[in-house]
């Protein structure tokens, strides 16, 4: 579980690492991770994110989960040695044209950004918190945010849905957002739900606005639903 948070917080260099490794990277599975090394082999080192997808058994909803935490030093693009999505790349082009910066030079994105009002690169899919994370990744790309980042800790003697108790308050890592809420791994091997209605304390339109994949949030546990395997959770006050 340690292994899976370091992980998802550091990335891991898709041309190097081994099967065993990306295995732990957010929606990786032991035969999309072989294939992928395979494919690596037989083909070179990949030369951009998107050519992941050419790997057996990688479709898109894995490249959502995985791209962000897969790294490519001295490829074709400098954002995909960043913790920067390529959801995200459109958003960071837009800014580097406006502040007429190559994204060859993207390190100097975050010196210039404090003249704009990051409001107006908001979008759908995009809030100001995560462009604010943008921003701050920009300024030190491909860095080892280890000593920077905190990661999810399970609490101890969690380890199963049964272990599990209405009120219990718990920390996790947001594995996946949907339209109707986001899906939060706390160590059961299960991970519970986090209704829209329950992210906030205030209204929310679209959850993407409050969590992203990746982020450790705390929560509380609501329901629990062993023979179904269905873990209610809520992150409001």
């Amino acid at each position: 579980e340690t292994v899976e948070s370091c992980v998802n917080y550091v990335g891991v260099d898709l041309n190097t690492a081994s099967k065993e490794l990306l295995i732990f990277v957010s929606g990786m599975s032991s035969t999309v991770a072989k294939n992928l090394v395979k494919y690596r082999n037989e083909n070179g080192a990949f030369k951009n994110r998107q050519e992941i997808l050419k790997v057996s058994k990688l479709g898109g909803k894995t490249f959502e989960l995985c791209a962000g935490f897969l790294r490519i030093r001295n490829g074709e693009n400098p954002l995909d040695n960043t913790a920067v999505h390529p959801e995200s790349y459109s958003v960071v082009e837009n800014i580097a044209q406006d502040l007429a910066v190559s994204i060859n030079q993207i390190n100097q994105i975050s010196n210039k950004v404090k003249s704009l009002d990051l409001k107006k690169y908001v979008t759908d899919k995009i809030g100001e918190p995560t462009l604010k994370d943008i921003i701050s990744e920009l300024e030190k790309p491909g860095r080892d945010p280890r000593a920077e980042f905190k990661y999810a800790t399970f609490r101890e003697g969690i380890k199963e849905i049964k272990d599990l108790e209405v009120g219990m308050e718990l920390e996790g890592i947001v594995t996946n957002v949907a339209n109707f809420g986001a899906f939060v791994d706390v160590g059961v091997h299960q991970d519970g739900l986090v209704h829209i209605s329950q992210l906030a304390d205030y209204f929310v339109k679209d959850p993407k606005q409050v969590v992203k994949i990746g982020q450790v949030v705390k929560v509380r546990v609501l329901e629990i639903n062993e023979k179904l395997k269905r873990i209610g959770l809520s992150m409001r006050k």
